[in-house]
């Protein structure tokens, strides 16, 4: 159980390439603005769902009463869809495979903000994996 997270981050990756090819086929003559909306719209109704079947809707309110946590959860969920709004106007004028790669060097930003936000530490295997990132991305991107 001590790896069961990389099941999920390997579920993660899988389902986020599925975004690209769904994403893709769904926006042809459709205005990228109302596509994200309607997928956060239907996002918001799954995990509604989802925590319902699971009895945890009830836990809706600790996560109001820690303003902390909402604070964060509120720019969490306005970036998100920032980066959803970008990459559905990239993916309407590009190629699912020069998009993705260049969106995946949020694996680059996220390891540098963890660095000077959260006190997280970049070994130097992570320092060369991000570096070999970059270059794959923009390798793939523009091959």
């Amino acid at each position: 159980m001590e790896y069961l997270w990389i099941i999920f981050a390997l579920l993660s990756a899988l389902t986020a390439s599925l975004v690209a090819i769904f994403g893709k086929i769904g926006l042809q003559g459709i205005d990228t603005n109302t596509a994200t909306a309607i997928r956060a719209i239907i996002m918001a109704l799954f995990l509604i769902g989802l925590i319902v079947i699971q009895g945890k809707l009830t836990e809706i309110n600790s996560i109001f009463a820690n303003s902390k946590a909402l604070f964060y959860i509120i720019l969490s969920g306005i970036v998100g869809a920032l980066s959803w709004l970008f990459y559905f106007i990239a993916l309407k004028s590009a190629k699912v495979s020069q998009v993705v790669p260049i969106d995946r060097l949020s694996i680059v930003f996220a390891l540098i903000f963890a660095l000077l936000f959260l006190g997280e530490t970049i070994s130097l295997k992570a320092g060369i994996g991000a570096a070999l990132v970059v270059a794959g991305g923009i390798l793939i991107a523009l091959g």
